[in-house]
């Protein structure tokens, strides 16, 4: 296996011949940074980082107070394969350091770093994360024409899109990527490329990454692709479907033979840890308006706080054992998207599961039936509670949520706040076609 460090580095750009190397940090929301530096200054990068200012990224320092530096992580080095190969260009993904080169406390690399530290303290060597990012493509960013008409793993000629998520998918391999399978989606020019499992600082790098490839991908292609969570009215919405699991070295701490469901007291805690804190972390792993145009009943997008084995309308489901594949006994919580933070968002999945382990929270009975299909009065008498109806709703619950605020640490927790609450303000207000088309030809 091949190590990259520094000099791996400094010798690959000598001898590929890259002229460029992009430094990555995603913004508070996750969303993509970069500015690049030459060849010839990538040493200096390597050993000192470079500096920028962090008063203009959302989320990130007053204006006072604003020198940031970005220290790229050599391991994240990988050359961009959708750029010339002649005076190509690669990136980096940095760890975003104050001036006294200490760890910044709105970097949400960071966050999640603090996390998994946490974990391995508790005696879990890796937080494996599977997520499933949906996405659609569109004839142009400027509205929803789509360029399939295809359904739920509909071939040919259905799906147009066959050669973009295979051109997708080789360029995530070229960059290090594992793939398990593609395929077409339940909403029309709705897809899927499932990323294999890994640990989850390497697999929020991954996240990222795959968001901006599978856009340019399709912008070389001449479509636009979006993982807004929900663009088209009457369709499924874009989820991100999380599947995890903890290890002890090499043995599955949510497995137990013994069981009939063969989970483990420490994976029937952590689920328990993620439902009762559901609904506090629901304003980070659906972070906008529109997330919560998906999370509504009917169209797949769970909205109910209960678990299950089969059942795909609860919030979590643990698939079910197959003999001989203990490693693969895991939870998929079903209810974020792919325009989340996955930094932020597999940081307070694990604190959540974490806090269940730690405070050994029991775990509610599964519920095999369909929750779309019981009266509010039904899941009221089973207890069941939903997820927020919107972003105002959620953050007004987050903002009292200590185990949120722990979890980003003041700085990001207080910034996070309020620039969600500005958000949810500003849409607040809006006078929206709708409102112009039920009510202005008879109010």
């Amino acid at each position: 296996m091949v190590v990259k460090d520094r000099d791996y580095v400094l010798k690959t750009v000598k001898d590929k011949g890259i002229k460029f190397i992009r430094l990555w940090f995603t913004d508070m929301e996750g969303v993509l940074k970069s500015f690049a530096v030459t060849a010839a200054e990538l040493e200096l990068a390597l050993d000192q980082g470079m500096g920028f200012d962090g008063s203009s990224i959302t989320g990130y320092q007053d204006i006072e107070e604003s020198d940031m530096i970005a220290m790229p992580d050599p391991s994240t080095f990988q050359i961009l394969p959708w750029r010339p190969s002649e005076q190509g260009v690669a990136r980096m993904i940095c760890d975003v350091l104050t001036p006294q080169k200490e760890p910044y406390a709105g970097d949400p690399r960071y966050i999640l770093k603090r996390q998994l530290e946490r974990a391995k303290k508790m005696g879990f060597d890796h937080f494996y994360v599977g997520p499933e990012l949906e996405f659609f493509y569109f004839k142009n960013s400027e509205g929803t024409e789509v360029i399939d008409k295809g359904g739920y793993f509909d071939l040919t000629p259905l799906d147009n899109a066959s050669d973009l998520r295979r051109d997708t998918v080789l360029a995530l391999e070229d960059m290090g990527i594992r793939i398990e399978y593609s395929h077409h989606e339940v909403g029309h020019s709705q897809h899927e490329i499932d990323v294999r499992y890994d640990d989850a600082l390497k697999m929020a790098d991954a996240a990222v990454t795959y968001r901006l490839v599978v856009k340019e991908i399709a912008t070389k292609a001449g479509v636009y692709a979006t993982f807004m969570p929900k663009p088209i009215f009457g369709q499924n919405g874009s989820g991100m479907h999380t599947h995890q699991s903890l290890f002890i070295g090499e043995k599955n701490a949510f497995f137990d033979a013994s069981d009939e469901n063969f989970l483990s007291e420490t994976g029937k805690q952590y689920i328990a840890g993620q439902l009762k804190h559901a609904r506090e972390i629901s304003a980070i792993f659906a972070q906008w308006v529109n997330s919560y145009k998906r999370l509504v009943p009917g169209y797949e997008a769970p909205v109910y706080v209960a678990w299950s084995r089969r059942n795909r309308s609860a919030l979590i489901r643990v698939p079910e054992y197959q003999p001989g594949k203990e490693k693969a006994t895991r939870a998929e919580f079903r209810s974020p998207d792919p325009a989340c933070n996955p930094y932020l968002t597999f940081a307070v999945l694990l604190a959540a599961g974490l806090d269940g382990i730690e405070k050994k929270y029991e775990l509610p009975d599964q519920m095999e039936k369909n929750l779309y299909h019981l009266s509010d009065a039904e899941r009221q008498s089973l207890g069941i509670e939903s997820l927020p109806g919107s972003l105002g709703e959620a953050i007004a619950i987050t903002e009292k949520s200590e185990l949120v605020k722990k979890t980003l640490g003041d700085h990001t927790f207080n910034r996070f706040i309020d620039v969600k609450k500005q958000e949810w303000e500003e849409y607040r207000i809006q006078v929206t076609e709708y409102e112009l088309k039920k009510y202005l030809p008879v109010l």
